[in-house]
C-alpha cells in the first residue's frame, strides 16, 4: 500500500515538471514573439539642393585703409584732427616742426649757388685756356713760338675743362641737395591721401615722431574708407582648397543680430599662419578677404562669422548627415581587439610568404561608409558613397535609391548597436515635451 502511495507521487511530481517546463516554453516562444526590436528614427532619400558651405571666423576691416607715418623725424606741432573724424583727400592730418629742415634748405641752396659760382669761373678758364691755345698754336705754326710752349697750352686747356666738368657735377649734387630738402620740408605737413575716417589716432600734439626713412616710423594714425569693408576671416588648411575667388559668402556679424550680410571672396593668401590651438597643438590657417556688398556702419575690428558657398549640387539624392555612419568589413578586427595566437601565426606564415597578409589587411580592414536601409522590419546595411554636403545632408552618389527609408536615429543606434539584419521598430513620433518640474 505504501508503495502505491509512493508512486502515485512520483507521477504527480514527473506530471507537475512536465507541466512547468512545457508552460515556461510557451511563454519564453511567447514573450519572444512580443519583444520588440532595437526603435530607431527613419526619414526617405529624397532629392534636394545642396551648397556645401565652409565656414571661418574673423574681424571686419575697411577694404581701405591707409596708415599714416611721418617720412621725416620731429615734433608734432599741430594735429587738427580727432577720431572718428571724417576727412576730405586733402585735408591737413599733421604737421610737424619744420625748423630743422627749413634750415637744411637754406644751407642746400647756398652750397647750390656757390657751385653754381664755381662752374661760370671754371667754364670762363676754360675759355681762356682755348684763346691761349689758339694763340700759341699760330706762333707755333710760325715758328715763332716752340713746341714746348704748345705743349704747355694744350695741357691747361685740358685742365680748365677737366676742372669745370668737375664743377658742372658739384652743381648737379647741390641742385639734388636742394631737391631733398624742399621735399625733407615738405614732409613735415602731411595731408590725407584719402576720402575717410579716423580709424585710430595714436599721437599727440607736442609728441616727437620717428621718420620711416631711419626705420618702421610712428604711426600717427590711420584714415580708413568706413563705406567699403571687408571681413578677413581663417581658414583651416583643409578647407582652403574649396574656396575660390568670386565666390559667395554670406556674413553673421555679432554686432548685428538676426541680420545675414552678404559678400564675396575677393583675396585668399598664399602663405599660412600657423597658431597655437588648445592643449599647445599649431593651427595652420590662411587668410580669406571677403568684401561685404551691403553698406551698414560696421566699425573696424568687429567679430565676424563667414559661410562661404564653395560647391552646388541641384536634385541629388541625399540622406541625413546623421544617417551615414561606419563599418569595418566582416571578420575585421576593431581597434583594441586581441587577436588569437592562430590568427598571428597565419598571418605570420603569409608575411613569409611575400607579405601578402599585411596588404591584405590594409585592404579590408579600411571602415566603409554605410547606411541603414530598413525593410520587412529590418535593417539592412548598404554601403555608398557620398559626395558633397550641407549642415544636414549628404548627397549620396551610389548606393541607395529614392523613396528608401533610412535610419536616422538614434546616434547610439546607427553609431554602435545596428548591424546588417538587425531586428527594430520604427518609431518617428515627435517626442512630447517633458513638462516644467517648477511648475
Amino acid at each position: 500500500m505504501a508503495n502505491g502511495k509512493r508512486s502515485s507521487l512520483r507521477i504527480i511530481l514527473v506530471l507537475v515538471v512536465i507541466l512547468a517546463l512545457a508552460s515556461g516554453g510557451g511563454a519564453y516562444a511567447y514573450f519572444k514573439q512580443r519583444t520588440p526590436g532595437l526603435t530607431v528614427q527613419t526619414e526617405k532619400v529624397a532629392r534636394r539642393n545642396l551648397t556645401e558651405i565652409v565656414t571661418a571666423t574673423g574681424k571686419v576691416q575697411p577694404f581701405l585703409q591707409v596708415k599714416i607715418s611721418p617720412e621725416v623725424a620731429g615734433e608734432i606741432i599741430e594735429l587738427p584732427v580727432k577720431e572718428g573724424q571724417n576727412v576730405k583727400k586733402g585735408d591737413l592730418l599733421v604737421r610737424i616742426k619744420p625748423d630743422t629742415y627749413e634750415a637744411a634748405r637754406k644751407s642746400a641752396e647756398a652750397t647750390f649757388r656757390s657751385a653754381e659760382a664755381d662752374w661760370t669761373t671754371a667754364r670762363a678758364e676754360v675759355a681762356q685756356a682755348e684763346l691761349e691755345l689758339r694763340r700759341i698754336k699760330e706762333l707755333f705754326e710760325k715758328k715763332i713760338s716752340g713746341e714746348a710752349d704748345y705743349d704747355a697750352a694744350k695741357t691747361a686747356r685740358d685742365v680748365r675743362t677737366a676742372q669745370a666738368a668737375a664743377s658742372q657735377h658739384r652743381v648737379d649734387n647741390a641742385k639734388a641737395a636742394v631737391r631733398r630738402a624742399e621735399e625733407d620740408l615738405m614732409k613735415c605737413t602731411i595731408y590725407s591721401p584719402i576720402d575717410g575716417t579716423i580709424a585710430k589716432l595714436n599721437s599727440e600734439a607736442g609728441e616727437r615722431v620717428v621718420g620711416t626713412g631711419m626705420m618702421a616710423g610712428t604711426e600717427i594714425m590711420t584714415v580708413a574708407d568706413l563705406n567699403e569693408m571687408e571681413a578677413r576671416v581663417e581658414v583651416g588648411e583643409v578647407d582652403v582648397p574649396l574656396v575660390k575667388l568670386g565666390q559667395v559668402a554670406k556674413l553673421d556679424v555679432d554686432s548685428f543680430r538676426n541680420r545675414k550680410f552678404s559678400g564675396q571672396v575677393t583675396q585668399i593668401a598664399n602663405s599660412a599662419k600657423t597658431t597655437l590651438a588648445g592643449s599647445q597643438q599649431e593651427a595652420t590657417k590662411f587668410e580669406v578677404r571677403i568684401r561685404i556688398a551691403d553698406r551698414e556702419r560696421f566699425l573696424p575690428g568687429m567679430s565676424v562669422t563667414a559661410d562661404i558657398e564653395t560647391r552646388y549640387r541641384t536634385n541629388v539624392l541625399t540622406v541625413p548627415i546623421q544617417s551615414v555612419t561606419t563599418r569595418l568589413p566582416k571578420g575585421a578586427k576593431k581597434p583594441g581587439e586581441k587577436v588569437s595566437d592562430k590568427e598571428k601565426e597565419e598571418r605570420r606564415e603569409m608575411q613569409e610568404l611575400g607579405g601578402l597578409a599585411s596588404k591584405k589587411k590594409e585592404k579590408t580592414e579600411k571602415p566603409f561608409d554605410v547606411v541603414f536601409v530598413v525593410a520587412e522590419g529590418k535593417a539592412k546595411m548598404i554601403p555608398v558613397q557620398r559626395g558633397i554636403s550641407d549642415d544636414a545632408y549628404y548627397e549620396i552618389t551610389e548606393g541607395v535609391t529614392e523613396g528608401q527609408e533610412v535610419v536616422s536615429g538614434s546616434y547610439k543606434a546607427i553609431a554602435r548597436e545596428l548591424e546588417d539584419d538587425k531586428v527594430v521598430k520604427v518609431d518617428n513620433k515627435p517626442k512630447e515635451a517633458k513638462p516644467d518640474a517648477k511648475k
